[in-house]
């Protein structure tokens, strides 16, 4: 058996194509503009990179772009006298703060004065609370690209034992959460492991589907899972650089040697990675059609 490749790119340039026309209508039929802004604070290359990507995909979609550079030194107080001023901004429907932050800046301060309505990370108190309670809400990108990918591949998880591996807020605790309830990529039976966790392997090997968020290069190897399972892999791991300086990258899991007792799995790069943009751009028209009373 060798796995069927579980394509981010794909999934995501479907995606995009259905964003593309929706908020060509909105602007069209309701003269509605969705705007997103991005805030950067510091010269991070990683978080550079990511920033850049964002603001591309915005134009590319339609979507109006404002990105906000500012330096490593600003204090929390201007921070936070930024993120109120985009708050108050009609034109800007989701507001994205870039982590990590500085060291002198408290991030759950920042992330917390984002008004809810414009929280397209899904990361603010209210966001996570409603989702928890299975309210519409903004949901965080990567767990809610996860869900896509899984839906639209047609991989059946009502019933299923899924494992995850790592409990972030950002993807661990989220993922289990959303798979846990009764809706489409959900209604699974759900162990969440994490370093504390006794015997991994015993988890991992019932899983009939494994996510595995840890940030560990090749952690999960073809001895810890059963035939047939579906291997979804957050991670984005450096393990060194190409003659011309290009970094390589590897995933939690050991591809080479599981996909050939998987039936799906993702690769690294190219698999969850551009489906978490692209969930923002979701996120970002639905904020603008919330706002414009069109949802």
């Amino acid at each position: 058996m060798t796995a069927k490749i579980i394509s981010g790119v794909d999934t995501a340039k479907a995606i995009r194509a259905e964003l593309k026309q929706e908020i060509a209508e909105l602007k069209e039929k309701h003269n509605v503009v969705p705007g997103l802004v991005t805030i950067l604070v510091g010269a991070d290359p990683a978080s550079q990179s990511y920033v850049t990507a964002k603001e591309k995909t915005s134009k590319e979609l339609g979507i109006y772009s404002e990105r906000l550079d500012i330096p490593a030194e600003t204090t929390e107080a201007e921070l936070l006298a930024l993120v109120d001023k985009c708050n108050k901004n009609d034109k800007i429907n989701g507001i994205l703060v870039q982590l990590p932050l500085p060291k002198h800046i408290n991030e759950a301060k920042i992330l917390y004065a984002i008004d809810p309505t414009k929280d397209v990370d899904g990361f603010h108190p209210v966001n996570v609370g409603k989702m928890i309670l299975g309210e519409q809400c903004f949901l965080p990108c990567t767990p809610h690209g996860i869900l896509e990918m899984l839906v639209r591949n047609d991989i059946k998880t009502s019933g299923a034992e899924v494992v995850i591996l790592g409990r972030s807020n950002i993807v661990g605790k989220p993922m289990a959460n959303l798979m846990l309830q009764k809706r489409p990529g959900g209604n699974a039976t759900v162990t969440l492991c994490h370093t504390r966790t006794k015997d991994t392997v015993f988890h991992t090997k019932r899983a009939d589907i494994l996510i595995a968020a840890v940030g560990v290069p090749k952690m999960v190897t073809a001895d810890m899972v059963k035939d047939g399972v579906v291997i979804i892999d957050v991670g984005v791991n450096r393990i060194g650089k190409t003659a011309d300086g290009k970094a390589i990258l590897a995933g939690d899991v050991d591809f080479d040697a599981v996909k050939e007792k998987a039936s799906y799995i993702t690769p690294v790069p190219g698999g969850v990675g551009p489906m978490t943009i692209t969930m923002l751009m979701k996120n970002t028209v639905q904020a603008a059609k919330q706002a414009a009373g069109i949802l």
